[in-house]
């Protein structure tokens, strides 16, 4: 656990869906209608609530409820959470670096507001768009990372911030961007 000036961030190698935080952030897709990894487990453990929640918000003409780089917020269903923030990542392309790397940075910064805008104190976040989205991990925990920290920096009312980490490799990768995290300026 890292302390920071207005919260701590903390890692743990682990189950997303198994954390007692205010919200779980998904790693959703666009659709908000389940899908494999992370959003697949959520749902499965959530229970047919969260996607009858999902269903009801409202899509774009190409059947998108959110768009990549946003979020959605829902109750939680049969989670320890109350709610999960639903953040669409990139999906990574080289040839388009720059613009994924905004995109990632975006989500997790929406992802915090949201969680303050719905009085969250805790939340848990998993390595958005590391998995089937093809980010690179070191990039994608740096900028992770620097999101949440700088944050912290400032009174948002939250707590603790947890970035639950499925795999080993995962969650080393992580913990040196922590510690490698320093203030900007």
């Amino acid at each position: 656990m890292r302390p920071l000036k207005h919260g701590s961030v903390e890692l743990v190698l682990g189950n997303i869906v198994d954390q007692d935080t205010d919200a779980i952030v998904n790693a959703a897709n666009t659709s908000l209608a389940g899908g494999g990894g992370v959003d697949g487990a959520i749902h499965r453990a959530a229970g047919p609530t969260l996607k009858q929640l999902c269903l009801k918000l409202p899509e774009d003409e190409r059947g998108r409820r959110c768009q990549t780089g946003h979020v959605q917020v829902t109750a939680a269903g049969n989670l320890p959470a109350k709610f999960v923030i639903h953040a669409v990542g990139p999906f990574y392309n080289e040839r388009y670096a720059k613009k994924c790397h905004a995109q990632l940075r975006q989500v997790h910064t929406l992802a915090l507001q949201a969680a303050v805008q719905h009085g969250c104190g805790s939340v848990a976040f998993p390595a958005i768009s590391t998995g089937a989205y093809r980010f690179p991990i070191v990039d994608a925990a740096r900028i992770a990372v620097d999101v949440v920290a700088s944050f912290l920096q400032t009174p948002p009312a939250i707590s603790l911030v947890r970035f639950v980490l499925f795999k080993q490799r995962q969650y080393d990768v992580f913990a040196e961007a922590l510690e490698d995290w320093s203030p900007a300026g």
